[in-house]
């Protein structure tokens, strides 16, 4: 069955669009660090907790943000939230300090929570069950341009107009990419939810207590989450102090990367899609790149620096496969709920994202540091103890006695 391009566009292209300003906006203090260092003389902690905001915040709001899609619709929702991120930006560009810094930036993340659950909520609404798959990692393949333009592209417009007004730039951006979704997307009533608030809120914490969530949400949340704390923070350090990339050479590599996001997570879609019509499901599927993700952890924590790039590049297209997670889980614990159980998974990833990006700068600072950069040993430690419990995690879901996978078919 194919999607109508009528759905494509006015459904589901306005929040691809919002979740391309999402990743913009997360990943682009990799490329302003050294100015935000610079001009604030932040150590590496707390460059971590300053980037982390965003993550802080985003995760925070994903279990609320679940009750307001289901509430309000996605259109609604977005709008709003877009607007916030907007305020967030230019806050952060007027920023006098560095808590307005970690403020604006905790605000940033706000606005963006809804990124890409509302594209997950429009596609649960609009698109049939077994294209799910495919139409979401189509959502993030797109949405990944913004990581793509948050590295040589953002580089070149901060070296022209400097951070202050870059970020200034971001939030007229992101206000018209608010209207756009407000004036485009269409509603669909008959996908609202009119329960009760409490109601709505009891079936949230029934999501959670589900053992099927507790035997997924570490496996998702560890890998998934590791993936994006260290693509847009620590993978640009990493560059210059490991491999001793020029700043130009870490933009370039920062692009490569991002694109192997953008066309590694369409694959994993494709993927999935194809092996899903030959029975194969969604969570086997996962299991593979998830495999793929840990073996590339494993050459950066070593630092095999003759592969280290290709890894980079693996755990960038692999890291995010938890996707395939989503439209599976939702079928299990019904449509209705589909907003609030994706929000589930999306607030552990991001929670255990903004913890790792910042233990892994606390754990940097721990180590001697020099003029030119951070010390090569610190991201063995740091990266390592990380993978560690991924490994943890992918035992636990693999041999845990609880919940069963049985049915592992959409």
């Amino acid at each position: 069955m194919t999607i109508p391009r009528r759905t494509i566009f006015f459904a589901l292209f306005p929040f691809a669009c919002g979740y391309f300003l999402s990743y913009l906006l997360r990943a682009v203090n990799a490329v302003v660090a050294p100015d935000l260092v610079k001009d604030f003389g932040v150590s590496p902690a707390e460059l971590g907790i300053l980037t982390s905001a965003y993550l802080l915040s985003f995760s925070l709001f994903q279990l609320p943000l679940g009750v307001f899609l289901d509430r309000y619709g996605a259109r609604r929702v977005q709008t709003v939230l877009l607007a916030i991120a907007a305020a967030g930006c230019f806050l952060f560009a007027a920023a006098p300090d560095f808590l307005s810094l970690v403020a604006s930036r905790a605000i940033i993340g706000l606005g963006f929570s809804a990124g890409l659950m509302a594209s997950f909520k429009a596609s649960s609404i609009w698109v049939p069950i077994e294209r799910r798959s495919l139409a979401n990692a189509s959502i993030m393949s797109a949405g990944a341009l913004g990581i793509v333009m948050a590295t040589e592209p953002t580089a070149f417009l901060v070296t022209l107009v400097g951070w202050r007004t870059t970020f200034t730039i971001f939030g007229g951006i992101i206000l018209a990419g608010a209207a756009f979704v407000f004036l485009t997307v269409p509603e669909k009533d008959e996908a609202k939810i009119t329960t009760g608030l409490g109601r709505q809120v009891g079936e949230l914490i029934q999501i959670l207590k589900l053992p099927l969530f507790w035997r997924i949400a570490p496996l998702l949340a560890l890998t998934a989450g590791t993936a994006i704390a260290l693509q847009t923070l620590w993978a640009g350090p990493w560059f210059r102090d490991v491999l001793g990339q020029a700043p130009p050479e870490v933009a370039r590599s920062l692009f490569w990367m991002a694109a192997a996001f953008m066309v590694g997570i369409f694959i994993v879609g494709v993927v999935a899609d194809r092996l899903q019509r030959r029975g194969i499901g969604p969570m086997t599927v996962l299991l593979g790149f998830v495999i793929a993700n840990l073996a590339a952890q494993s050459v950066i924590v070593f630092q095999v620096k003759a592969l280290a790039f290709p890894a980079w590049c693996v755990l960038s297209a692999a890291g995010q496969a938890a996707i395939l997670a989503y439209p599976w889980f939702a079928q299990r614990v019904g449509a209705g709920l589909a907003g609030r159980s994706n929000a589930t998974i999306n607030f552990a990833m991001f929670l255990v994202a903004f913890a790792a990006q910042a233990f892994v700068g606390v754990v940097i600072g721990w180590f001697p540091q020099s003029a030119a950069g951070y010390d090569p040993q610190s991201y063995i430690w740091a990266f390592g103890l990380l993978l560690a419990l991924e490994f943890l995690a992918l035992f636990w879901y693999l041999f845990a006695p609880i919940a069963s996978l049985k049915d592992d078919t959409p």
